[in-house]
C-alpha cells in the first residue's frame, strides 16, 4: 500500500537537511544496512556505528542524499535537499516500512 504524503513531515535541521519521517527501530543496525542494500536504485555511501547505541547510514537515491539515524527507539530519516519531492520521499519510506513495520 502506498505511503500517504500526510505521513511525511518537514522538520528542518540546522544544516539545512530535512527530517521527513521516522519508523520503529525494529531491527539491529546490520539488518538495517541489509534492508538499504535491497532498495533498488539506492547506493550506500556511508555507514558509521559504534555497534552499541548509534548508527548513521547514508545512501543516494534518485539523485538525492539520504541519511538514517537511530534516536529514542526509532529510525529517523533525513534528506539533504529539503525540497526533495514527496514522491521520492514516499518511495524511500515505502521500502523501509515494508521491513520495519510489522
Amino acid at each position: 500500500m502506498p505511503i500517504e504524503t500526510s505521513k511525511i513531515f518537514d522538520f528542518r535541521m540546522k544544516d539545512g537537511s530535512r527530517n521527513f519521517a521516522d519508523l520503529p527501530e525494529a531491527v539491529f543496525f546490520d539488518e538495517l544496512r541489509e534492508i538499504a542494500n535491497k532498495f533498488e536504485g539506492a547506493q550506500e555511501t556511508g555507514f558509521i556505528t559504534d555497534w552499541m547505541t548509534e548508527v548513521w547510514l547514508d545512501f543516494d537515491y534518485r539523485g538525492h542524499k539520504f541519511s538514517i539515524n537511530n534516536q529514542m527507539g526509532e529510525y529517523w530519516f533525513f534528506v539533504e535537499n529539503p525540497n526533495c519531492s514527496d514522491e521520492i520521499l514516499c518511495e524511500v519510506m515505502e521500502h523501509f516500512e515494508n521491513f520495519l513495520v510489522k
